[in-house]
């Protein structure tokens, strides 16, 4: 079963990467490491977290060490609420210790908490150092690892400081998903729902397809099938392929485009989502739990707006269900939720930009402006409140 290989071509070799799509591939990262970084990069810095360095971490650094690198590890806590100012300090602190120089290296081993963190981190020290993603979750192969996002939480709010910082490649081995509890896979399939949603017809019916021929239920014991992994890595090069095209025409999300392939409609979901996480502390969420709930949202307040078609609305529910169980969200207060958009970081002047549907496929971007808070606030009950 050969490997597939999705190209981000940001018009200058400097920022340009390739991702590469595997099974059992963590062995041969030192190897794949030594084609993505520059020849004069002698040592490298894991940054990882116990549970995850644990299971893949000997085998990550026994390979760049065979090829050659010096590596050391820093270890941090696990969860969003350790996505923080204080964590990056930490993290630079031991780069300094350890004599990082311009023309070493960052490698994230991990979910989306660490490769914003280790890229950020890799970002700002000494003006920038290249970077490697090795996504462990299904999240972060399909979403944080692809695109150059990097940026940790704060009191006022979610990933609202942080920096553009393209990695030099990103390795994906899709039997890292093994180790996976099913509410991380729930997670991150709510991120390819949403993926699909925003995509096209293609894109939204291969996940619905895998969804329905593979049950997240039993992920684990389906590795021994054939059809189940390259399946699997055919939906993440699919699902990397349509976020590569985005960040390839609008890289730095910019603030003048509204159009459909604008980066900003990456956000669908994310409104409602980023207000759950906050309100929540970080704590009760899995990032694309409160995703899902996003989308659930954005796609019945485009229905009450009345631009998306009930039908669709239908499906795109029957996917969501397909996907899995939610947290329940009846004791949410819906006020707090509210206060909590005004953090979002797709505000624009003073007027907070959505991302809805008119169809699958056609993400619509508009203000708070035109819609109505009476919308917003039944929407909000509705999805929230009625459904648990």
């Amino acid at each position: 079963m050969g490997n597939e290989t999705v190209a981000v071509d940001l018009g200058t070799k400097k920022h340009s990467y390739k991702i590469e799509i595997g099974h059992e591939t963590l062995s041969a990262c030192g190897v794949w490491a030594a084609k993505n970084l520059p020849e004069n990069t002698k040592k490298i810095a894991i940054i990882s977290n116990g549970k995850i360095f644990r299971l893949y971490g000997e085998k990550v650094q026994s390979s760049l060490e065979a090829s050659g690198y010096e590596v050391c590890v820093w270890l941090m806590k696990d969860g969003e609420k350790y996505k923080n100012l204080r964590s990056l300090e930490s993290a630079l602190k031991f780069f300094s210790e350890n004599n990082l120089s311009r023309t070493d290296a960052v490698v994230a081993l991990g979910g989306g908490v660490v490769g914003d963190l280790a890229g950020f981190a890799a970002a700002v020290f000494q003006r920038g150092i290249a970077f490697l993603q090795v996504p462990t979750t299904f999240l972060a192969m399909i979403d944080s690892s692809v695109g150059g996002k990097t940026a940790v939480n704060s009191e006022f709010g979610k990933n609202l400081i942080g920096a553009f910082h393209q990695p030099n490649g990103v390795l994906i081995d899709v039997s890292t998903l093994k180790t996976l509890p099913k509410r991380e896979l729930i997670a991150g399939f709510c991120e390819a729902v949403k993926q699909g949603a925003i995509a096209d017809e293609k894109l939204f019916n291969k996940t619905a397809e895998f969804l329905r021929d593979f049950s997240l239920s039993e992920f684990k014991s389906l590795y021994g099938n054939e059809k189940f992994v390259s399946s699997l890595q055919k939906l993440i090069a699919a699902q990397v392929g349509f976020k590569a095209e985005i960040v390839q025409q609008d890289e730095q999300e910019s603030s003048e485009r509204d159009d459909g392939k604008s980066r900003k409609i990456l956000n669908f979901g994310h409104t409602l989502g980023h207000a759950l996480e906050k309100v929540t502390d970080y704590k009760y969420f899995k990032h694309g739990e409160a995703v899902g709930y996003g989308i659930l949202f954005a796609s019945e307040l485009s229905k009450t707006l009345d631009i998306f078609d009930e039908n669709e609305l239908n499906l795109l529910n029957d996917v969501m269900h397909r996907v899995g169980e939610l947290p329940k969200t009846d004791n949410i207060d819906l006020d707090e939720v509210i206060k909590a958009f005004k953090y979002d970081k797709k505000t624009i002047g003073k007027s907070l930009q959505w991302i809805l549907l008119e169809g699958i496929g056609k993400p619509k971007i508009t203000t708070d402006e035109n819609i109505p808070n009476s919308a917003i606030l039944k929407t909000l009950k509705k999805v929230l409140h009625s459904r648990n």
